[in-house]
């Protein structure tokens, strides 16, 4: 056990807001019991919640927010709504003002990437922040990002994407030299757009020591676990994660439907529960719940707005160890080592 985590938790947040926040911190604390938590949300709803948690409770100090920002809220409405007095953006601040090492929030991902980019601003030399997430694959887990935070990248923001998604992958997949690739609709040299493929010629050249590159996969590469970093353009990114999402989804009910059919499946079923027991553990989204945002002056967790005790549960495990395993110097170190012919980043903007 190393240095001791706090963390900043938005308790109005997502779709449970602190009947999943505060459960979630407490499953958390018993993994992890030198983790202290600052909770900001209304004090008023908070406390007798956290009543019924007396260890979470000895860990934790209550901070009132009067403001929750609404899952519908637009971006640019939750900075007019809640800039400096809700729930979220004390969460957040906390990191500036070094009373917290990491934020976890469940809230509205639009309002909480532009409220991280207007207080924590981006790492030099950034350009524009991601999101990374853990996707489960034949191998184990992968880590693929951007999957959202910006639409569009040219050859340097894939490069910074691969650079934060490998420093990353260390933590999160104990690999030393983690394996990256871009996604490409070929694995080819001379295929996808330019971008894509300026991109590739500069993390070959580079030859950057704490990652490995291994060049294009294609979209089914991902879930067979080829490379330990998948790098793509938020647009894609988001498109490729709501896939797999509901490709999952349309698995489980197909399984359902057919193990139900007649009492031959049933008998089937019985025989086999435990492969399916197996199956749904795999395939169960709360595994791999919390996205990070990677790229900017301090750590922040999404979690998935309608994620139960045990997946907020995990978005706070993640958001311990990257504190623990300090993300940002890690990133910071690899960044330096691929200094060379890079262009220079453009000004930060929050998208409205």
């Amino acid at each position: 056990m190393g240095k001791a985590v706090r963390i900043a938790l938005d308790a109005m947040g997502g779709d449970h807001g602190p009947t999943v926040v505060l459960p979630g911190a407490a499953l958390a604390l018993q993994k992890y019991p030198d983790i202290s938590f600052i909770l900001y949300g209304d004090e008023a709803v908070l406390a007798p919640i956290l009543a019924q948690y007396p260890a979470l409770a000895a860990s934790s100090t209550i901070i009132h927010a009067s403001v929750a920002i609404d899952m519908g809220d637009k971006p640019s409405q939750a900075l007019r709504k809640g800039l400096r007095v809700s729930s979220m953006w004390m969460a957040i601040e906390a990191i500036k003002k070094g009373e917290a090492d990491v934020s976890v929030s469940a809230g509205n991902t639009g309002a909480l990437m532009a409220m991280s980019k207007v207080c924590l601003n981006t790492m030099a030399p950034i350009d524009r922040p991601a999101i990374a997430c853990l996707w489960p694959n034949v191998r184990g887990e992968s880590i693929v990002l951007d999957v959202g935070a910006s639409i569009g990248a040219d050859a340097q923001h894939l490069v910074d994407l691969a650079i934060m998604g490998a420093a990353m992958a260390q933590i999160v997949l104990n690999v030393a030299r983690p394996s990256v690739g871009l996604l490409n609709v070929g694995v080819e040299e001379i295929k996808g757009i330019e971008e894509v493929k300026a991109a590739s010629r500069i993390l070959r050249e580079a030859q950057i020591p704490s990652l490995s590159y291994h060049g294009f996969v294609e979209g089914d590469d991902i879930g067979q676990g080829i490379v330990n970093v998948v790098v793509t353009e938020g647009f894609t990114g988001n498109i490729a994660l709501k896939t797999a999402e509901g490709t999952a989804k349309q698995i489980g009910t197909y399984l359902r439907e057919a193990l139900s059919g007649s009492w031959l499946s049933k008998i089937g079923y019985l025989l086999a529960r435990g492969a399916f027991a197996t199956l749904r553990q795999k395939m169960d989204p709360r595994r791999a719940n919390g996205g990070v945002f990677l790229g900017l002056n301090g750590i922040v967790i999404k979690s998935h707005g309608g994620a139960d005790a045990l997946g907020f549960c995990g978005a706070v495990e993640i958001a311990y160890q990257m504190a623990q395993h300090d993300l940002l110097a890690r990133i910071r170190d690899t960044m330096a080592q691929s200094q060379d012919g890079r262009q220079p980043a453009a000004e930060p903007s929050v998208q409205s």
